[in-house]
C-alpha cells in the first residue's frame, strides 16, 4: 500500500518541495543565500502553540472505539464540526470546528456523560490517568461473595437478592450509566452487552452470579486501564526528562534559578556536572560530555565543545559549561519527539482501522445471535426457557469485543515507544506495521552512508592561472554554499591564508555546483555535468576525472571565462555504522541501492566498501525521484536521505528515512521514520521492531477470536457458565495486554 501524507493541522502549512534557489553539487543542498540550521535535531515543524479553531476534550471514559463511534454518531453532521480526531489511549479528542461552536460541541459531549471536559493546554491532556476507586470494587466483591455464601446455605432469598444489588450497584453502575446512553444513541457497545447479561442472569434468578460477572467485569475494565497506562505511560516519561528550572544569568551578572517557561531565546544557562540539561541551545563557554540517549538512543556519551549543541533533556556527564538557549522550552526538540509521538497514536494502521469496524459489525451480530439463542430453541423446539435464555446470556458476555479492540492500539502504541527508547522517531503506526513489507533500501551518500565531512586531498592547476588566484576564487564560490564539498574547499583555502573576494549575481545550478560574478567576470565552481554543460571538456581532462573518480574521489573544477583552471580532489569516508547497517540488511532479505549525485566511479567505489547490491551516480533530484517510482512498480522501497534533494523520493518511497540529527528540515518533515542520531544501524531495528509487531498482533487477533469461537461451542452444547465467560473474557483481554507490552522490552 503506497502511502499518502496527509496534514491534520490546517492552520500550520509545509512546502516539501525544493526551496527556490537551492541546489546541489552532488546530493545535497549548497548555498543558495539561504541556510538550513541543523541545530533541532529532527527538524521538525515547530509545535503548534494554539489553534483558534481546534478544541481538545479529555473523555475519560473513552477507552473504546465503541465510544469512539458514540460520540461520532453525535457529532456527524453537526453545523460547525469540521474535523474529528481520536486518540484512545491518551483519551483525548480533538475536535476542529468553525470558531463559534465550541458551547454547542461540549454540550453534546457531556449529553454522553462520558466525563468530557475542554481541556485549555497540551499539558493537561498528558497528565491526566483516570483514578481507579479500589475500595469501592473491593467491598462490592465481598457483597457479590456474600451473595454466593448466602445461596450455597440456602438463606432467605430476599438477603442473597439484597447482597447481589448492593454489589452490583457499587460495582456497575457506571457500565449501565455507559449502557444506557449507547442504546439511547442507538449504539451497541460492550457496556450494554454487559448490562444486558447481567440483568437478564438477575430476572431468571441467578442474582449471585449476576452480582459476581459485574463484579469481575469491572475489576477487568480496571486491571486492563492499568495495564495500557504502562504503554500510554512510556510516552509521559519523556516529560519528566528535561528540568522544570535552569540557572540563568541575569543582566548584571548574576545567575538565578528560573522556570523554564519564562526563560527567553539567546539567554544563558550555566550547567553543572549531573545535572539534565533544560532547553535546546548552542555552547559558548566549557566543554563536557553529554548523555543524548533519552534523545537519539547513542549508547555513548558524546563530546561537546564551544559551538556545539545540546538538547533538552539530555544529561551533562563531567564538565561544567555556559549554553545560550536557541529554542523555546514549547518549542525544543524534546517537546517536538513528544508532540510527534502523541501525534502518530492517533493515526491508525490500516490493520488498527479493519479490526475497528469489524467490532463495529461484530457486536451487534453477536446481540442478535444471542436473541435467537435465547428465542429460537424454546419456540422452534419446546426446548428449556430458562436454559436457552441463560446459553444466550452467556454469548452477551462472550461477545464483549474488548480483548480485540484493544490487541492492535496497544501493540502500536508500544511499538512506538519501543522505537523512541531507540532514538527511532515514526510518524504513525502505519509506518510501523508496513515497514516489514521493505524489500529494497535505497540510501543517499553523503551525510548518509558516509560522514558528510569531506576533506579535500588533492589540487591540480590545470590553467595558466596562479594557485593563489585560483585559490581565492575557488574559495569566494565556495564560502557561499552550505555542502560539505564545497566548505572543505573554503577551509583548505583559508588554512592557507586565503581571503574570499566578493562574488555578485551567486547563484546555484541544482544537481551541478554555483556560479557568479567576481570582480566582473563570470566564474564557476561545479562537477563534471556542469564542466560539460559549459562545454570544457576535453580528453586530458575526461582522463585526469577518470583517474581520480576511480579512486572513489568526488571532484569540482573551477571554470572561467576561458576554461577549467582547476581541480579539487575531496574525498569522504563511509561510517562504520553503515557497513554493519548494509550487512544487517541483507541478513534480513533486503536489497540495498546507492543512490548520489556523485560521479559513476565514486557511486560504484563507495557501493563495493559497504556490499550495497547496487549504485547510480550522477543523479539529479528528479533522477533520483525518477529511480524510487521505478523500483516502487515491483518492490517495496524505503529511501534513506537527509538533503533537500532527497525529499521527493522520500516522499514517493513507501516509507522515508530521515537521518534526524544533521537532516535538512524538508527532509524530515516529508520522510516518515527519523533517525535521531544519523546511525543506519537503526534502519534494521525498526524492520525488526515492524516484524516484532505484526506477530504480536497476529498472536493477540488470532488468540482473542480463537477463545471467543471455542465459547461459543461451549456454550451451544451447555459446558460453561458467566462465571467461566467473564472469566475468558478477562484473561485473554490480559493476555493480548501482556503480550503487547512485551515490545517495550525490545
Amino acid at each position: 500500500m503506497k502511502k499518502q501524507h496527509l496534514h491534520t493541522h490546517d492552520h500550520h502549512e509545509h512546502n516539501h518541495g525544493n526551496s527556490q534557489g537551492c541546489c546541489s553539487i552532488e546530493d545535497k543542498p549548497s548555498s543558495c543565500g539561504c541556510s538550513h540550521s541543523h541545530d533541532n535535531p529532527i527538524g521538525m515543524e515547530p509545535l503548534p502553540q494554539s489553534s483558534a479553531h481546534l478544541a481538545v476534550y479529555k473523555v475519560p471514559e473513552m477507552d473504546c472505539p465503541m465510544e469512539e463511534a458514540l460520540i461520532r454518531k453525535k457529532l456527524d453532521g453537526m453545523r460547525g464540526v469540521k474535523s474529528m480526531e481520536f486518540n484512545l489511549l491518551q483519551r483525548i479528542v480533538k475536535i476542529g470546528h468553525d470558531g463559534k461552536s465550541v458551547e454547542k460541541i461540549t454540550k453534546a459531549l457531556e449529553s454522553l456523560d462520558l466525563g468530557a471536559e475542554l481541556l485549555e493546554s497540551k499539558e493537561e491532556s498528558r497528565s491526566y490517568n483516570a483514578p481507579i476507586k479500589w475500595k469501592k470494587l473491593a467491598i462490592a466483591g465481598i457483597f457479590a461473595l456474600g451473595a454466593e455464601i448466602a445461596e450455597l446455605a440456602d438463606v432467605n432469598v430476599w438477603i442473597i437478592f439484597g447482597l447481589a444489588v448492593i454489589a452490583i450497584a457499587l460495582s456497575g453502575l457506571s457500565t449501565y450509566k455507559k449502557g444506557w446512553i449507547a442504546l439511547k444513541n442507538l449504539n451497541l457497545n460492550m457496556n450494554a452487552l454487559m448490562s444486558f447479561a447481567v440483568t437478564g442472569a438477575g430476572i431468571i434468578g441467578h442474582w449471585p452470579e449476576a452480582a459476581m460477572v459485574m463484579v469481575l467485569f469491572t475489576l477487568a475494565e480496571v486491571i486492563e486501564t492499568k495495564s495500557v497506562n504502562r504503554a500510554r505511560n512510556a510516552i509521559q516519561k519523556l516529560l519528566s526528562l528535561a528540568p522544570e528550572k535552569a540557572t540563568v544569568q541575569q543582566p548584571d551578572g548574576s545567575w538565578v534559578d528560573m522556570e523554564i517557561k519564562q526563560i527567553p531565546l539567546g539567554a544563558l544557562i550555566r550547567v553543572k556536572p549531573g545535572e539534565r540539561i533544560a532547553m535546546d541551545g548552542k555552547i559558548v563557554l566549557g566543554h563536557s560530555t553529554v548523555n543524548q540517549a533519552p534523545i537519539t538512543g547513542e549508547s555513548l556519551p558524546v563530546e561537546k565543545a564551544e559551538g556545539d549543541s545540546v538538547f533538552a533533556g539530555t544529561i551533562n556527564e563531567s564538565g561544567s559549561f555556559e549554553y545560550a538557549v536557541t529554542a523555546l522550552a514549547a518549542n525544543s526538540t524534546l517537546s517536538r519527539i513528544i508532540y510527534a509521538v502523541e501525534s502518530a497514536q492517533s493515526s491508525k494502521a490500516p490493520i488498527q482501522r479493519f479490526i475497528d469496524n469489524f467490532a463495529k459489525v461484530y457486536t451487534p451480530v453477536v446481540f442478535i445471535l444471542a436473541i435467537l439463542i435465547a428465542l429460537v430453541p424454546p419456540l422452534a423446539m419446546g426446548l428449556p426457557w430458562m436454559e436457552w435464555i441463560y446459553k444466550g446470556l452467556i454469548v452477551l458476555v462472550i461477545a464483549c469485543p474488548c480483548a480485540l479492540v484493544i490487541s492492535t492500539p496497544i501493540s502500536i502504541v508500544s511499538g512506538l515507544a519501543a522505537a523512541t527508547k531507540h532514538g527511532i522517531l515514526i510518524k504513525g503506526g502505519m509506518f510501523l506495521e508496513q515497514g516489514r513489507k521493505l524489500t529494497t533500501i535505497a540510501l543517499d551518500k553523503t551525510g548518509t552512508i558516509t560522514h558528510g565531512k569531506p576533506v579535500q586531498t588533492g589540487f591540480f592547476i590545470w590553467g595558466d592561472m596562479e594557485e593563489s588566484e585560483i585559490l581565492s576564487l575557488a574559495a569566494s564560490l565556495a564560502d557561499r554554499s552550505d555542502h560539505p564539498v564545497s566548505k572543505s574547499i573554503a577551509v583548505a583555502a583559508k588554512s592557507k591564508g586565503v581571503n574570499p573576494l566578493h562574488v555578485s549575481n551567486f547563484s546555484a545550478v541544482p544537481g551541478q555546483g554555483t556560479k557568479g560574478e567576481i570582480n566582473g567576470r563570470h566564474w564557476y565552481l561545479g562537477n563534471h555535468r556542469m564542466v560539460e554543460g559549459l562545454k570544457s571538456c576535453s580528453t586530458e581532462l575526461e582522463l585526469k576525472l577518470t583517474e581520480l573518480e576511480s579512486e572513489g574521489k568526488t571532484v569540482v573544477m573551477l571554470v572561467g571565462e576561458s576554461g577549467v583552471q582547476a581541480l579539487f580532489a575531496v574525498s569522504d569516508t563511509v561510517k562504520e555504522s553503515s557497513i554493519e547497517a548494509i550487512t544487517e540488511l541483507k541478513k534480513l532479505g533486503l536489497k540495498t541501492v546507492i543512490l548520489t549525485g556523485d560521479n559513476e566511479h565514486t557511486a560504484n567505489a563507495v557501493a563495493k566498501t559497504v556490499n550495497a547490491d547496487k549504485a547510480y551516480g550522477g543523479l539529479l533530484p528528479e533522477d533520483k525521484l525518477t529511480l524510487v517510482e521505478e523500483i516502487s512498480k515491483t518492490q517495496n522501497i524505503g529511501m534513506v536521505g537527509d538533503g533537500i534533494n532527497d525529499a521527493p523520493a522520500l516522499a514517493k518511497a513507501d516509507i522515508g528515512f530521515a537521518m534526524g540529527a544533521a537532516g535538512t528540515d524538508t527532509a524530515i518533515e516529508t520522510a516518515d521514520v527519523a533517525l535521531m542520531d544519523d546511525d543506519l544501524r537503526k534502519i534494521p531495528v525498526f524492520i525488526k521492531l515492524s516484524k516484532a509487531t505484526r506477530t504480536i498482533l497476529t498472536q493477540n487477533i488470532t488468540t482473542a477470536l480463537g477463545i471467543k469461537v471455542l465459547f461459543f461451542g461451549l456454550t451451544f452444547f451447555g459446558e460453561t457458565t458467566m462465571w467461566m465467560a467473564v472469566f475468558a473474557d478477562i484473561g485473554t483481554s490480559l493476555l493480548v495486554i501482556a503480550n503487547s507490552l512485551r515490545l517495550l522490552r525490545k
